[in-house]
Parts: C-alpha cells; sequence; structure tokens
C-alpha cells in the first residue's frame, strides 16, 4: 500500500507503563469506531494495538503513538497506527508478535522513517464510510477530544463483554449441533451408540472452548494465545471427528451390503439419510484439516507436467452429479490443442473443484462454466455462474475465514471454501480474484504461471 500520511495525527498517546496499554486500546478503538470501521474490525485493530504496545513496553521501555487516516493505492482509505519506541529496539531483527498480530489488521510492518523506528500497523476503512476531508477531520480530532479514556476496569469490562458475545455464538453452534444429534439418532439404535460417543466428544469440545474462553475473559493479557491455539484446535478436533463419522459411513455400507440381511423400503430410506448425513458431516471436518495444514505450512506442492485435458474430464465427472436442479447446466469447455503446464494436480484439481461446487451451491437456475486459456506465460482458469452475485463491499470479505454471505441466498457450510482455495493458489504462485456484482453472477479468475511457483 503506497501512503500520504495525513499532516496533522488524529490522535496522539503516550506509552509509559503498564496502565497506559489499557487507554491505548480503548482508545483505539474509539478511532477506529470515528473513522467508519466496522465493529469487529474496531476490535481487531484495538487488540493488536495492546498486543505491540505490551511488547514495546516490555523492549524499549515504552512508545508514542499516533493515528492517521491514509489514502491508499487501491483507492480505499486507511486507518493507520504508528507506534515509535521511546529507546532503540533491541536488534534488527526485531519482528512485532506477527504470528497472531497480523491477523488482525491489513499490515504490519517494522519501518524507518525520517530516521526513526516505527512499528506500523493498518486497516482498511470501509467503502461506504463517510469521504475523509479536512473538514471531516476537524470533526473527528472534535469528537475523539470529547471523550476522556477510561480506567482499566472499564476497558476490561468491555473485552468481558466481547468474549461473552463470542462464548454465546459458540452456545448457539452447540445448540444446533445438538439439534442434528436428536434427528440422527432416530434413525437406527445400532448407530446411537455410535453417535451418542461423538456428541459427548463434542461436548466435551465444547466445554474445553468455554474454559478457554473463561481464562480471557479474566486474563484480557493473553488474548494473543487464542489466536495461536486456533490452528492446533482445528487439527485435534478434526481427527478426532474423522474417526467415529468414517465408522458410521462404514456401517451404513455394511447395512446395504448384498451380503447382509435385506432391508424394508423405509430402511433403506433411513440408511441412506444416515450415510448422506455423515459424509457431509466428513467433508466439513475435511476442510477444517485442511485449512489447519494450511495454517501450519504442512502442504509441499508437488510439481509435475500437467495435462489440462484430462483434469477436466475429471471435473466435469465427478461435478456432474452435483448439479441436481434441473435449472442449471454445469458446463466444462472442452480444451483443444496442447494444454500443458507445471503444478500440483492435486492442489489444483481441489481449486477448481472448489469453485465449480461453490458456483453450483448458490446459483438456482442457469449456468455454472468452467473455462481455462493460456495468455503468454500465465494460464488463466474462470468459473463463472449466474447466481445472486456479490456486492462489491464484499468482495474481500468471502475470503476470511468462517465468513457467509448473509441474506436469502446463504446455504449451509463452514465459510472456508474460499479462504482455503485462495491459500492453495497462493502456495502453487498464482492468485486468485473475484469479479462479481449483486443481481449479476459472479466470475473466480485463478492465474498460474505456466512452469510452475
Amino acid at each position: 500500500m503506497t501512503e500520504e500520511p495525513s499532516a496533522q495525527p488524529l490522535l496522539q498517546i503516550a506509552l509509559r507503563v503498564e496502565q497506559d496499554i489499557f487507554v491505548i486500546r480503548q482508545r483505539g478503538r474509539e478511532v477506529a469506531a470515528v473513522v467508519g470501521l466496522e465493529h469487529q474490525d474496531q476490535v481487531r485493530i484495538a487488540t493488536a494495538l495492546s498486543e505491540v504496545a505490551r511488547d514495546l513496553l516490555r523492549t524499549a521501555g515504552g512508545a508514542d503513538v499516533s493515528f492517521h487516516v491514509d489514502a491508499g493505492a487501491d483507492g480505499r482509505f486507511h486507518l493507520r497506527a504508528d507506534l515509535a519506541p521511546v529507546s532503540p529496539l533491541p536488534d534488527d531483527r526485531y519482528q512485532p508478535q506477527s504470528g497472531a498480530v497480523s491477523r488482525l489488521v491489513d499490515t504490519l510492518s517494522v519501518s524507518t522513517v525520517e530516521g526513526v523506528t516505527v512499528v506500523r500497523m493498518s486497516r482498511r476503512v470501509p467503502a461506504n464510510a463517510p469521504m475523509p476531508t479536512p473538514e471531516r477531520f476537524a470533526e473527528f480530532r472534535t469528537e475523539l477530544g470529547r471523550t476522556a479514556p477510561g480506567s482499566a476496569l472499564d476497558e476490561l469490562t468491555v473485552q468481558n463483554g466481547q468474549l461473552i458475545s463470542a462464548l454465546d455464538e459458540v452456545r448457539s453452534q452447540r445448540d444446533e449441533l445438538a439439534v442434528l444429534n436428536e434427528e440422527l439418532a432416530e434413525t437406527n439404535r445400532g448407530v446411537l451408540a455410535l453417535y451418542n460417543q461423538l456428541t459427548e466428544e463434542l461436548e466435551e469440545t465444547n466445554r474445553g472452548v468455554v474454559a478457554l474462553y473463561a481464562e480471557l475473559d479474566e486474563k484480557s493479557a493473553q488474548l494473543r494465545a487464542a489466536s495461536e491455539s486456533k490452528s492446533r484446535f482445528l487439527a485435534n478436533v478434526s481427527h478426532e471427528l474423522r474417526a467415529p463419522v468414517t465408522a458410521i459411513i462404514g456401517l451404513g455400507r455394511l447395512l446395504t451390503d448384498s451380503a447382509s440381511d435385506p432391508l424394508t423400503d423405509e430402511q433403506g430410506r433411513q440408511v441412506d439419510l444416515i450415510r448422506s448425513s455423515a459424509a457431509d458431516l466428513l467433508n466439513l471436518v475435511n476442510e477444517l484439516l485442511d485449512l489447519a495444514k494450511a495454517e501450519s505450512g504442512r502442504i509441499e506442492p508437488d510439481v509435475t507436467e500437467v495435462d489440462l485435458r484430462p483434469l477436466f474430464g475429471q471435473l466435469r465427472g465427478t461435478l456432474r452429479a452435483l448439479a441436481t436442479r434441473p435449472e442449471v447446466e454445469l458446463v466444462v469447455e472442452e480444451l483443444t490443442g496442447p494444454a500443458l503446464l507445471r503444478t500440483d494436480e492435486v492442489l489444483l484439481g481441489q481449486v477448481l473443484r472448489n469453485l465449480l461446487h461453490n458456483g453450483l451451491k448458490f446459483t438456482e437456475r442457469g449456468e455454472v462454466r468452467l473455462r481455462a486459456s493460456q495468455h503468454g506465460d500465465r494460464w488463466q482458469f474462470e468459473v463463472s455462474d449466474t447466481g445472486p452475485g456479490i456486492a462489491p463491499e464484499l468482495h474481500d470479505r468471502i475470503f476470511e475465514e468462517f465468513y457467509q454471505i448473509p441474506g436469502a441466498t446463504r446455504v449451509g457450510g463452514t465459510g472456508l471454501g474460499l479462504p482455503y482455495a485462495r491459500r492453495l493458489v497462493t502456495l502453487l504462485g498464482g492468485s486468485l480474484e473475484l469479479t462479481s456484482a449483486a443481481g449479476e453472477g459472479s466470475t473466480f479468475t485463478v492465474s498460474l504461471p505456466t512452469g510452475g511457483a
């Protein structure tokens, strides 16, 4: 992001003692609210500020904190926070706690501005926020000047409220899962024992999450630990869920095997329901496990010479069964002539399958189409649909983990498919972009180098 710093900061704060960390967090949230950031983004940048401030207080004895609004090269405005240490940092290799903090902001870096080392972070201002002008800057400063920093207890109370909201969401998800458990339990007594075991494991996991959030509620200084534990949690829970779900699928297959006692029509329908529900649950578990692997860096691309024609044939055959609506046509265009590139065939297949499946879920009539073309030293894969489309202000949000577009078109899922697809494309040395507008369908474009990453 290229930026022109605003002439005068919106607000300046001195960090010298532990109490100042709470003031910086509170005022950072207030500045974010004044310039128009959404509530979740206000919490994110305030959390990032408190973590970096704590680190600088420990390593450099404090810092001077200032807030600015900059115009970026992307045409959007950005809220920027600069933390200038009051004494030299330990060494040139100093890095803020970027593993967790960098997930909370759009940019996080250590740079030198006019001979002064500065820890800098920024977050994009929503496109629908009021246009920052000199008059608006004056209003911002006036509004911030009318408020006084609260006490540490006040700030802890606000943080507690945020954590309670997160707990309510976890409880809501647990309640929805309990309803699903009850429906599955009615299908077959033989599956009930295995299902109860799965339910107990999930409830134990939920209790662990609640305990973690309770600890965070009491110790606001450990907020960074929650983000770092996410990847481990996803991997562990996914591995624990795979075994009982796979067992359910295996038992369902045995019940319908020709060597087993014949089932009545109603029993056959119930067993098919068991197998279908278990397969859906296994797909969700696999998405969580894939995301955990990508985040931990355990996916290594196996780059080989790939012929796209048989790959497109496999996609055409495997996904045709998912196009269950007669009003929706799945089109995988034929490739003429040589269609070769060096990449990981399995990972590329996962990306394209994910995008096609996503289009089939959201398209009620029309078509979902996959086409590919070579442009110089790059291949472009376009997956387009005639679905409801996505408003421009949500283009960045749909690539965030667990985010789903609100509204009547929302369908089931974890909200991990698109973030995982973008991670895989990045591993392959390419990019994944979205072109869409509300009511005009969507086109996802994957661009990969012909010679591999």
